[in-house]
């Protein structure tokens, strides 16, 4: 991801090590399996640091994908802001889950050039579900904003017009967490995007699991704001639910 790595792309080519791992990892290790991830399976995320639907081309990903179809108790998930319809060629037997990443399409227009546009994520949706893909959404970065509101009301509604297997499709929503050194880079690279994310009125700094320092939303404000989110969504939406909220 760019908050790792500004420039390029860095390809993992050990696939067999870190599916052994995996293997091991699922046979061996005790492990609590929480709700919002699988009522069965242990999930594992195959791509929290790239985009693997982009970037399939560079992996053997039917290897990969069928390493969990085939396996009895781990499955994969990646989310992704790329339609690829080369993967609806093969059928995980829901052993890999797609997460659609989704927000306002005028938002993604400015902070998420060079994907796939909102609408065409969302009639994947039941694409790939029928191809045999367990489908989730993902709303995420959420931003907030003059408008947030009523342009995530025409999100939802398009939700409700394109997604026919409803009870399948549950979701993930992230507010945005930003950090100085991304910010530094924005405002060199494209410093429009940055009057969005870089708000420290309304901000505070954090510490990721991972030891990054970043900054969010003010808990004052953030407990208000996903109030508002879960209200709206669950008074469109209803049948879409939250797996979890931060």
């Amino acid at each position: 991801m760019k908050r790792h790595k500004a420039e390029g792309l860095s390809i993992a080519v050990n696939a067999g090590d870190i599916l052994t791992a995996v293997n091991n990892h699922a046979y061996f290790t005790p492990v609590e399996k929480p709700n919002q991830t699988h009522p069965e399976f242990t999930t594992y995320d195959i791509s929290c640091n790239e985009d693997f639907s982009l970037h399939a081309k560079y992996h053997d990903w039917e290897r990969i994908f069928e390493f969990f179809r085939e396996h009895p108790i781990a499955m994969g998930s990646f989310a992704t802001k790329y339609v690829n319809k080369n993967l609806l060629k093969f059928n995980p037997e829901g052993k890999i889950r797609i997460r659609f990443s989704l927000m306002p399409q005028n938002k993604a227009t400015l902070h998420e050039p060079n994907t796939s546009i909102i609408i065409d994520r969302i009639q994947a949706i039941d694409r790939f579900i029928d191809a045999g893909y367990d489908v989730h959404v993902n709303f995420s970065p959420i931003i907030v904003y003059d408008g947030w509101l009523d342009d995530y009301t025409y999100l939802f509604e398009l939700l409700n017009v394109y997604v026919r297997n409803q009870e399948t499709v549950f979701a993930e929503c992230i507010f945005l967490t930003h950090n100085f050194k991304k910010h530094t880079d924005n405002m060199n690279a494209h410093p429009k995007s940055e009057e969005d994310l870089w708000m420290p009125a309304m901000q505070e700094p954090k510490t990721s699991q991972y030891g990054g320092e970043n900054i969010r939303y003010k808990l004052g404000h953030k407990s208000e704001f996903i109030k508002r989110f879960i209200n709206l969504h669950n008074s469109k939406i209803p049948w879409n639910k939250i797996r979890y909220i931060f």
